[in-house]
């Protein structure tokens, strides 16, 4: 968890200011002149040796003048001079340090000299660093504003931006929006010491903050980054923007899992395993923070809607489906009393149309809107329409009846533990035009927005963190050590200088792990293929090269399938081998696989896994066979993954409804692939030589599966017997 000395930076209660100036343009004055205007409580010591004093304020000439150690610096100076003022800081016990000036990690061979300087002298005197590069810090609540942002209002979102300009554009739609008020903000830039997962933690501890939004481009260790949303998300909701999107993924990878890792596939499914909630769109981030600051989450799926028109009301439910939330079947009590309160024109199903029925009495929306929260079986509302602007469509005598709805819709939430969002298209006015009801709605802590969308956006946020805390489940433990089987075949590898291993090792490797696999034997010659057909009970056969030098078979000529007489085995056997020499000069072969045919049907699917430079092993899974690539319809989990986990990659696919039988089909055997699933993170787990593993196609049956290739590759230090095993934690 986070540490007293994040708080002595984040919550100061003493900072000087190295740099300091009179000029107005530069940074030394502007941050000066915030404290000062905002009321900052704690002790201000400006430093400048050509100045006596700078805004009122006494200066001093160096860091050794200060009376005593301080919480904070803020470093104002060129990047050539922070490695001696932070050996100043520490030599005077200053705790932290903000440091602005770039030209360090990341501006090539000279910069990461000079910040290593820097690091030392951090780390021999304990002064922790934010930064370098950054555009600094604030703490709303100690009027504590070292970016210089004007009109700060004290709320209870934080924020963490890899982005100055991301982090001003979030601060000025707040100001906006004019009730969003935010806590704590830090630009991580270089992240050259305190690291990511650390000021998660720090966020996680805060009293006065109960959202963070964190805006991440790049992570230098995602592992210990998920550990640490892990815990956040557990306690406050995280809504996080990563930046791209369209990464074109790995160059040269040799599996089709390593082919579709591209960043942003990657991080999504991580990001949301470890308890994220996804923004999409810059303009998502916001509406979506506030939605979670103010309102209780989602117990379930189950909405309802009210709208005063069936336009809206069937924009509403189609945009709520389009989000994968649900419509709440009303029950027959509900209904009932709904009928007593409207016209008999309106609509008392699900979603619920007034039908003119508000448009005398508003009242009426909060007596519906209270049988509504009542149904057992409704765990939200969502109000769409004209709402809050009665008024002025109607009558000015309407306003007093409004407002009177609008409290007691405002108090709902509290009441029932369900969250109520409002769609208003007079929300689209002017803030200073805006009717008096939906200003007194917002007041009262119910999120209240223009677009249709980015109400149900709202919904599907606080759905999403409801489902946080279930969706976690401590993954099964790894077992101590890989399989003698596969230890066998690490001896040979390193033996033989190759990272390919062979598909019938792996085969063997995964057998003797536990896995069912079909049998497959390999031949050395067109006789030992025959023999190899016939112990196989002389059967419909697949007939397969084996090669170091050739991954892909299918586009070498290196399968037959269906080879059904020895005959056609024997001269299969010689036409995969000269297909193979014709594809690849001089490959070294090991031999042909001879296995039986799968049984006919099933759903093509694709278990992977590959080695992420930031998250580390992750694991893939999507529709699987030749057009593996072609298709990209595949999400991804860090490992290790647990069942659960297992289970919601299934359902994650966009193509996810073919798992569930097409056309009368059956249903696939999701047991069976979530169990598969499992093992393989247990495998890999237990295995870290392993650089990247495909099965890929598997047949998922209704009853059971087929894996019909298996492709792993080594790392290319897996010479080495000690490499550390990675985990998320439970």
């Amino acid at each position: 968890m986070a540490s007293n000395d994040l708080f002595n930076i984040l919550s100061p209660d003493s900072i000087a200011i190295i740099g300091a100036s009179k000029n107005p343009a530069k940074r030394g004055y502007r941050s000066l002149r915030k404290l000062l205007d905002d009321g900052y409580a704690g002790e201000i010591y400006p430093i400048n040796p050509k100045e006596s004093e700078i805004c009122g304020v006494r200066c001093l000439p160096d860091l050794a003048s200060l009376p005593g150690p301080v919480d904070l610096a803020l470093v104002c100076t060129p990047a050539s001079t922070v490695p001696s003022v932070i050996a100043e800081c520490a030599a005077k016990g200053v705790r932290g340090a903000v440091v602005l000036a770039g030209g360090f990690g990341e501006a090539g061979d000279d910069g990461k000299r000079l910040q290593g300087g820097m690091l030392a002298a951090a780390r021999a005197g304990g002064v922790r660093i934010i930064g370098p590069n950054t555009s600094g810090m604030f703490n709303s609540h100690k009027a504590c504003n070292l970016v210089g942002f004007s009109d700060l209002r004290k709320g209870t979102i934080g924020l963490l931006s890899q982005s100055g300009n991301m982090a001003l554009s979030l601060v000025t739609e707040a100001q906006a929006n004019g009730h969003v008020g935010l806590s704590t903000y830090v630009g991580v830039g270089n992240e050259a010491d305190i690291r990511f997962d650390e000021y998660l933690d720090y966020f996680a501890a805060d009293t006065n903050t109960n959202v963070l939004i964190a805006y991440v481009e790049g992570l230098k260790d995602g592992r210990r980054f998920l550990n640490a949303l892990r815990r956040i998300s557990l306690e406050k909701p995280v809504v996080i923007y990563k930046s791209g999107r369209t990464s074109a993924g790995r160059d040269c990878a040799k599996s089709h899992t390593g082919a579709l890792a591209g960043e942003y596939a990657v991080s999504g499914g991580v990001l949301r395993q470890a308890g994220a909630i996804l923004a999409h769109r810059s303009d998502e981030i916001l509406p979506m923070a506030e939605a979670l600051s103010l309102l209780p989450p989602l117990r379930s799926r189950r909405l309802a809607i009210l709208a005063d028109g069936g336009g809206h009301a069937t924009i509403a439910a189609d945009a709520l489906c389009e989000r994968g939330l649900v419509l709440a079947p009303l029950s027959e009590d509900t209904r009932r009393r709904l009928a007593t309160v409207l016209p008999p024109a309106a609509s008392v199903a699900n979603p619920v149309d007034v039908a003119g029925g508000t448009d005398t009495d508003p009242s009426v929306f909060a007596a519906c809107a209270e049988i509504l929260l009542q149904d057992l079986m409704v765990d939200g509302l969502l109000i769409s329409g004209l709402y809050g602007g009665y008024a002025v469509r109607f009558s000015e005598d309407l306003l007093a009846a409004e407002i009177d709805a609008t409290n007691l819709i405002g108090a709902m939430p509290r009441r029932f533990g369900k969250p109520v969002v409002v769609h208003s298209l007079y929300s689209a006015l002017q803030a200073d035009q805006r009717p008096l009801p939906l200003l007194e709605m917002r007041r009262a802590g119910i999120p209240v927005h223009r677009s249709l969308e980015t109400a149900v956006l709202c919904m599907q946020a606080l759905a999403e963190y409801g489902e946080v805390g279930s969706a976690f489940s401590t993954p099964l433990p790894n077992r101590a050590g890989h399989g003698r089987e596969f230890e066998q075949v690490l001896a040979r590898c390193r033996a033989e200088g190759r990272r390919v291993v062979l598909e019938h090792e792996g085969r063997a490797s995964l057998h003797d792990f536990g896995l069912d696999l079909a049998p497959a034997l390999l031949a050395h010659d067109e006789k030992e293929a025959e023999e190899a057909f016939l112990r196989l009970g002389a059967q419909p056969v697949a007939m397969k090269i084996v090669s170091r030098d050739i991954l892909h078979k299918t586009e070498a000529g290196g399968v037959h399938l269906n080879v059904v007489d020895v005959a056609s085995v024997r001269s299969g056997f010689l036409e995969i081998v000269a297909n193979a020499k014709a594809a690849v000069t001089n490959p070294n072969i090991a031999g042909v696989l001879v296995t039986p045919m799968a049984a006919k049907g099933g759903v093509e699917v694709i278990v992977g896994v590959v080695r992420d430079a930031a998250y580390g092993p992750i694991m893939m899974f999507g529709l699987g066979g030749v057009l593996v690539e072609v298709l990209r319809d595949v999400v991804f989990r860090a490992l290790p993954i647990s069942r659960n986990d297992a289970f919601t990659m299934l359902d994650e696919i966009k193509a996810q409804a073919i798992l569930d039988g097409v056309r009368g089909g059956a249903p696939v055997d999701r047991d069976a692939l979530a169990d598969l699933m499992v093992s393989i993170s247990d495998f890999v787990g237990t295995c870290p030589e392993i650089d990247e593993l495909d099965l890929n196609p598997i047949l998922a049956y209704p009853d059971g599966l087929s894996v019909l290739d298996v492709r792993i590759l080594l790392t290319a230090s897996s010479t080495a017997r000690s490499v550390e095993k990675e985990g998320i934690e439970a």
